[in-house]
Order: C-alpha cells, then sequence, then structure tokens
C-alpha cells in the first residue's frame, strides 16, 4: 500500500474533474482513508474510485453525494476550487 499523501498541486479552477480529483483526494487523505477505504465507506469500487481521482471517469452526482457523506462534507465541497476555499477562509 503507498503512503498516504496530499495532492502536489491546485487543479485549474476551471477543470471541474481535476477541481473534484484534488478534493476527493485532500479530504480522504485527510481523514487516514486509503482508496479502498473510501470506497468500502461509501458502497464504490475501489477501481471506481481511483478512476474518478485520475481524471479518468465523468461521476454521477449520486456518488458525489455518497463520496461526500462518507467523508463527512457537504457535497459542494467536493466541487468546491481549493483557491475559492481557501479565499472563505480568509474573509
Amino acid at each position: 500500500m503507498s503512503k498516504l499523501t496530499a495532492p502536489a498541486e491546485l487543479p485549474d479552477e476551471a477543470d471541474l474533474r481535476a477541481v473534484l480529483a484534488y478534493n476527493m483526494r485532500l479530504f480522504r487523505v485527510n481523514k487516514g482513508w486509503s482508496q479502498e477505504e473510501l470506497a468500502r465507506q461509501c458502497g464504490l469500487d475501489r477501481t471506481y474510485v481511483s478512476a474518478v481521482e485520475r481524471k479518468r471517469w465523468n461521476i454521477a452526482l449520486s456518488n458525489i453525494e455518497k463520496m461526500a457523506s462518507a467523508l463527512g462534507i457537504p457535497a459542494y465541497q467536493l466541487l468546491l476550487p481549493p483557491q475559492a476555499r481557501l479565499a472563505m477562509s480568509v474573509s
């Protein structure tokens, strides 16, 4: 199993799949979860979680809701560019 590492660089705010992938990985790593654990928590396959984190697949809104629920966050947080989250926390 690989070490849990947060994403190294911020995603392009205009690339929603990149934002989702970044946020999924960030929130997952912050919980100390592997992709397998996130998949187990939300009833999805690990290969699906991996593919979404690598921007390989589009994802259904219902699956975004499942992942957000498992991570204990509102679903919109997975789609919010980290740059916007940082700006919100400063103001």
